[in-house]
């Protein structure tokens, strides 16, 4: 009897090990307000204790280093310093229950062995395979920057000679739909143009999905040299118009575009979906204090932040000396941790380390370039045909300071062809919306709005007689 009890003992404690083993695969399910995001945790153990790793499938993100794991009592904690996030779990079975932090925000999130598929969204606008027109992979080269961009090419039908619109992206990376929480704005436009007789060149941020080169390394005005070879290559295709190229920028290719065509004869018109008219120091400030009040943040607190920002963006402007700008910047946020007791630091961070982070944030060159350019200094050069449009309720580029700004550059640029449209109850993309904070975006069916589709198709037919 003795020999069976050690036995069954010994079972117990192999079982009790076995139960506690957390290393390997962890998968969950960010659910926020109509935003699924796969999350996953790899998590190893070595002799010095647990160590793991953070991928984000839906952003195309892996290998993101877990500064803190630990694992006591079935209790486990990862931290992610840097992003600010904090998951706080207990292990139950083949599942941990628990709770995902960020930013002050927490959602619960459960963490299981099995790989986790998120649930179909709803988007009826996306159109589906076989299309009722031509579609070609394309690549061309960006000889100034060493670079091959990857894209679709769409044409009304495969032989003939057609108008033919670019579509340059919004503000960080971007594929060729410009995906974003589960739409694909630039495909549905590009479905409707060619519908419609006008042909879309299309194509991944350089850095992403088929492109190459360093998306991070890169500034606006780099951008616009991607765009710069879509035109040269198109101007090699038999099917393009080549009197008759057009580009469409959202958001930051609002920007993008009349960089572009100020420099350039061969584009015929651009649209501006939601460009920006006004310094982007100036930019940054309306878009946090609009999105601030959306989420309902006090107003001493969006004073508080609109005051600390305005004064860091002011020193990146008068900046011409990197080095001395970071030293500066460093000595300012400490500064305001020395001034203001409620400032908080993310857990698992030092001070010194959020600090570094902050300004590592603020001085990268795309963030230093867009803080300082003024778009109204290049829209007075623009002589094509302009379409801007916006939405009433844009929150991130809002329409009546932009809308004027475009238009008055324009005006005295000497520009006689100039439209500008500001739809009623739509976002900053272009969605019908309650309240236009981008907490709403992926909430909404609706990719982009019909009405503004049709108007802007109507514009370009308009150009392209």
């Amino acid at each position: 009897m003795k020999t069976i009890s050690i036995l069954i003992v010994t079972l117990l404690i192999s079982h009790v090990l076995t139960a506690q083993d957390i290393t390997g695969q962890w998968n969950g399910i960010l659910n926020v307000p109509g935003i699924q995001l796969r999350l996953v945790f790899n998590v190893s153990k070595s002799d010095k204790g647990y160590s793991s790793t953070m991928d984000s499938p839906d952003q195309g993100a892996n290998d993101i280093p877990v500064t803190n794991t630990t694992f006591e009592n079935s209790n486990i904690k990862f931290e992610v310093a840097n992003l600010r996030i904090e998951y706080i779990g207990e292990l139950k079975g083949n599942e941990i229950i628990g709770t995902f932090k960020q930013a002050g925000q927490e959602f619960p999130m459960n963490l299981s062995r099995k790989a986790i598929e998120k649930e179909v969204i709803k988007r009826p606008q996306e159109p589906s395979k076989p299309y009722n027109y031509y579609s070609e992979e394309v690549t061309f080269q960006n000889t100034k920057a060493n670079i091959l961009l990857a894209g679709t090419l769409t044409l009304p039908e495969k032989e003939g000679n057609f108008p033919v619109v670019i579509l340059i992206t919004g503000s960080g990376p971007q594929n060729r739909d410009e995906e974003l929480l589960g739409h694909k704005p630039f495909l549905v436009i590009a479905d409707y143009l060619t519908k419609n007789g006008i042909g879309v060149l299309r194509y991944d941020d350089r850095g992403v999905g088929q492109s190459t080169g360093d998306f991070k390394a890169a500034t606006t005005a780099d951008f616009a040299t991607d765009v710069e070879s879509a035109i040269e290559y198109l101007k090699t295709r038999k099917e393009v118009n080549v009197h008759k190229i057009g580009l469409i920028g959202h958001s930051e290719g609002g920007i993008i575009a009349p960089m572009v065509a100020s420099a350039s004869n061969d584009v015929s018109f651009i649209v501006l979906l939601a460009g920006t008219g006004i310094r982007g120091d100036k930019l940054l400030l309306l878009q946090q204090e609009l999105i601030a009040k959306a989420n309902g943040v006090s107003e001493t607190e969006i004073e508080k932040s609109i005051k600390t920002n305005a004064r860091l963006f002011e020193m990146v402007v008068k900046s011409n000396d990197n080095e001395k700008l970071k030293a500066d910047l460093t000595n300012e946020i400490n500064d305001i941790f020395k001034n203001d007791t409620t400032a908080e630091i993310p857990g698992g961070m030092t001070k010194d380390e959020f600090v570094a982070m902050q300004v590592d944030q603020i001085t990268v060159p795309w963030m230093q370039y867009f803080i300082k350019y003024d778009p109204a200094i290049t829209l007075e050069k623009v002589k094509c045909p302009v379409l801007a449009v916006n939405g009433e309720k844009d929150l991130q580029v809002p329409p009546e300071e932009n809308l004027t700004a475009i238009n008055k550059a324009l005006e005295k640029g000497g520009n006689k062809n100039i439209t500008t449209i500001e739809f009623p109850c739509l976002n900053h993309l272009f969605q019908e919306c309650e309240t236009g904070s981008p907490t709403e975006y992926a909430a909404i069916e609706q990719t982009f709005s019909p009405i503004a589709l049709e108007e802007i198709t109507r514009w370009i037919k308009k150009q392209t007689k």
